[in-house]
């Protein structure tokens, strides 16, 4: 087993400068060009293969050992969200109303200090490093274009490892999980739609708020009572908007949420419930439904046998870190779709530092983590390609 932490440890005045100039400048899903031209550049120089434009704004480079063998496709996501930042940090955000709230400035830099770091020992490993620097992580298809383009192809990878920074955890923590580690993610969007009028007369009326209100109540039983108590499943409307005017019972309402599971059954059964209820909920009151579900990513599912050695590198590497087997997240990652084709891990590094404040969850204004742990992302990564590399 290779161990590249004091390697990653050097590099990590590279890494962080990196890391804060992502940071200051975001860029949405499918926009990332400026960020792409730097990744590009960072691989040239290193005397890679580089490709650019793969799913619109991707890159891929490839790095060759010393003789053919199996190929690793290591994967870092590259896009921000339209989020206006509020950390107050330095290196905050210079683009208004875009951020990086989700630790992909962290992913970018450690996926060109893990390049660095494998083509300073390209002579010593078989096969081949396919480097996936990929756009729109974030629901918006950047893995199904990428794959659309061909990153499953010329070289075919044997194996596929990524990783994400993790806020809700403290530094000192990995999650290396087999199996189903983030949830599938579906999004719904539900119009009730009724008979408005004035709010003085609802007799007159089919409410459609009032339909709402029954129906979101009554997606909750979902959970709670059709599905196993030994399973997961989580469904939320997290948007509701109907009407403008305190008198006026609108004809109208829309909801919006979000499904999430981990088994196929389990999400076949959700659904099935979900437009059972919405439908007889809002029929009921004499109002009618429209349903939209759209599929977003399928679960991310953990090969057991490549888990298992990555598990023994990190174990191997950072003895004195916290080796979580068994936590997993209701959140999704459209990595699930490289690992639907090609057998591998993703994995996580605890990144919360409460002492430093650095506590914010994903997606939130106020998000940042803890830089000291990016040669630790940087040092396992590189050691874990290797390790399938060698043997």
């Amino acid at each position: 087993m290779r161990n590249f932490l004091d390697e990653a440890q050097t590099l990590f005045e590279y890494t962080r400068e990196l890391r804060r100039d992502f940071h200051k400048h975001p860029e949405i899903g499918f926009k990332e060009i400026r960020t792409a031209n730097i990744v590009a550049k960072e691989l040239t120089n290193l005397g890679m293969e580089v490709k650019t434009g793969v799913g619109q704004t991707g890159v891929v480079a490839l790095l060759e050992g010393k003789m053919p063998g199996p190929v690793v496709l290591v994967r870092f996501d590259m896009d921000a969200l339209p989020i206006q930042e509020e950390t107050g940090a330095e290196y905050a955000s210079l683009n208004n109303g875009v951020m990086h709230a989700c630790g992909h400035d962290g992913h970018i830099a450690i996926g060109l200090t893990v390049a660095r770091i494998l083509y300073n020992h390209r002579n010593e490993f078989n096969g081949t490093v396919k480097l996936v620097f990929q756009p729109a992580e974030e629901g918006l298809g950047g893995a199904e274009r990428m794959i659309a383009d061909g990153i499953l192809e010329n070289p075919h990878p044997d194996v596929a490892l990524g990783l994400h920074v993790w806020n809700e955890k403290p530094v000192g923590w990995i999650g290396i999980v087999s199996g189903p580690v983030m949830a599938a993610a579906d999004i719904f969007t539900v119009r009730i739609i009724g008979k408005g009028g004035h709010g003085a007369v609802p007799n007159f009326c089919n409410d459609p708020v009032l339909a709402a209100s029954q129906v979101v109540n009554n997606l909750q039983v979902i959970v709670s009572r059709n599905v196993s108590p030994l399973k997961t499943a989580v469904v939320t409307v997290a948007s509701i908007h109907g009407g403008e005017a305190f008198n006026v019972i609108p004809s109208e309402v829309e909801m919006k949420g979000t499904i999430r599971s981990f088994e196929p059954e389990v999400r076949d059964l959700v659904i099935r419930r979900f437009q059972q209820i919405v439908e007889n909920v809002s029929h009921a009151l004499e109002c009618e439904s429209v349903i939209e579900i759209k599929s977003i990513t399928p679960a991310v599912v953990n090969n057991p046998e490549i888990t298992t050695r990555v598990q023994q590198v990190a174990g191997g590497m950072l003895p004195n870190d916290q080796l979580d087997i068994n936590t997993v997240t209701m959140g999704s990652e459209d990595m699930a779709f490289v690992l639907q084709q090609i057998p591998g891990c993703y994995f996580f590094i605890g990144s919360a530092n409460i002492e430093k404040n650095l506590v914010a969850s994903h997606h939130h204004p106020k998000f940042d983590f803890d830089e000291s742990i990016l040669p630790k992302a940087a040092g396992l990564m590189a050691a874990s390609a290797i390790e399938f590399l060698e043997k």
